[in-house]
């Protein structure tokens, strides 16, 4: 591999392990702004002390789950690491083999930190080092599991990630005040100018593309608490527009199913590269006074949709008696939603910012709603208000299904 050009701390974060100053350091941290290079300064050279400093060790590469290890780091290896060392991935073990011709080998398990209970999957284990990529992903359970595995003599720990709240347990724990000089870690700050690869466009076209809390975080690379609208960048003279016919090619129905709360379906149609929701349903069975059953949910979402040709109906994951009524019935192809609701908001704000989502002016409700959705700031990690959530539920439904990986399918009936 050729280096072509590296910043002063993207050269600290590849071989601080060299330098007398901080080579006894146990830790290395490296936080900050999105593309500022620190996966793969942080890869390569966790590789390199590790053949350099081990021979016939195990260490780990932890992501928050394997699948986006592999995307993240693993598939890029060979292209970073230095020609003269040998990379064998045993894919069915979850486990890489790097050896450099000279007699050195070590092996490199991939492990997930999905959740709290995957801390029993790295139980067990001895380590030299482990490198956490994307750590503030991943449980407390099971960052502090990894460590505790590291108990090889001259093992170390290496971490990045973006930053979250500052009420995150990895800023708590490792960032805040002197935390670094407390557990005696080299602490490396990254924003975008640290990147010299990436080119004076694209970096613009980043900062255009978040705002509010999001741009604070991934451009400015601060770890700032979220307040106020969640959507600052919903403009109504922007986003919103007159509800007139148009060529639309193709259609959704998004979904947010309640029984207490109110439900809330939207028809979106594309026309161009542009995605409008065209019309709506919303029902408040509180303020109406009385519940409607499953079926008669389903009259209303024929009806939103018409005799229009609707490629999936997008639901709830939780309303599964919901979904059966629509499997049932046999017309709509229906999938369960994603709820992962930190990247369905960031995702949504995205295209909000690009001009990719435009409501027609007879989505009240939704329109409403964009106006009063709102972080809990009395919360200690990232949330929304449960409020006013409804409509905001099912278009974070629908951008992960039109924009983000198609999972969670349920097929249609025979």
């Amino acid at each position: 591999m050729i280096y072509r050009r590296l910043s002063k701390r993207q050269k600290l974060a590849m071989l601080w392990w060299q330098q007398p100053r901080f080579r006894g350091r146990d830790a290395l941290v490296c936080d900050g702004s999105i593309r500022s290079g620190k996966t793969v300064c942080m890869t390569v050279g966790f590789i390199l002390w590790s053949m350099a400093m081990f021979n016939g060790e195990r260490f780990a590469l932890c992501g928050k789950t394997i699948e986006s290890l592999r995307r993240n780091v693993v598939l890029n290896l060979r292209d970073w690491v230095p020609p003269e060392l040998s990379i064998i991935e045993r894919r069915s073990e979850n486990k890489l083999i790097i050896s450099d011709g000279c007699g050195r080998e070590n092996t490199y398990f991939l492990f997930g930190g999905r959740d709290e209970s995957s801390y029993t999957l790295i139980q067990g284990i001895t380590l030299a080092g482990v490198l956490l990529d994307e750590v503030a992903l991943q449980p407390k359970s099971f960052v502090d599991q990894a460590l505790a595995r590291c108990s090889v003599e001259g093992s170390r720990y290496w971490f990045n990630c973006n930053p979250e709240g500052p009420e995150h347990w990895f800023y708590k724990d490792w960032i805040a005040g002197d935390k670094p000089r407390e557990k005696n870690a080299l602490h490396i700050h990254f924003t975008m100018d640290d990147n010299p690869a990436l080119p004076p466009s694209i970096r613009e076209r980043y900062e255009r593309q978040y705002e509010g809390v999001f741009y604070d975080r991934y451009i400015r690379g601060l770890w700032v608490v979220a307040e106020g609208l969640i959507y600052t960048m919903f403009n109504k003279d922007v986003h919103v527009v007159p509800s007139t016919p148009r060529p639309y090619d193709r259609y959704y129905i998004s979904v947010d199913y309640g029984t207490a709360n109110p439900t809330s379906m939207g028809l979106w149609g594309r026309c161009g590269e542009r995605w409008y929701r065209v019309r709506e349903y919303y029902y408040n069975s509180r303020k109406e006074g009385r519940q409607l059953t499953d079926e008669e949910y389903y009259a209303e979402l024929e009806s939103l949709a018409g005799e229009l040709p609707i490629r999936a109906v997008i639901v709830d994951p939780s309303a599964a008696s919901f979904i059966e009524t629509i499997r049932r019935h046999g017309r709509f192809y229906v999938e369960k939603a994603s709820n992962a609701v930190l990247d369905g908001i960031r995702d949504v704000a995205t295209r909000l910012k690009a001009g990719d989502l435009l409501f027609c002016d007879c989505c009240a409700d939704c329109i409403r709603e964009f106006q009063l959705y709102r972080w809990d700031e009395k919360a200690s990690m990232d949330r929304p208000i449960k409020e006013n959530d409804h409509a905001m539920d099912e278009v974070r439904y629908f951008v992960h299904k039109v924009f983000g990986p198609d999972i969670f399918s349920i097929g249609p009936t025979a």
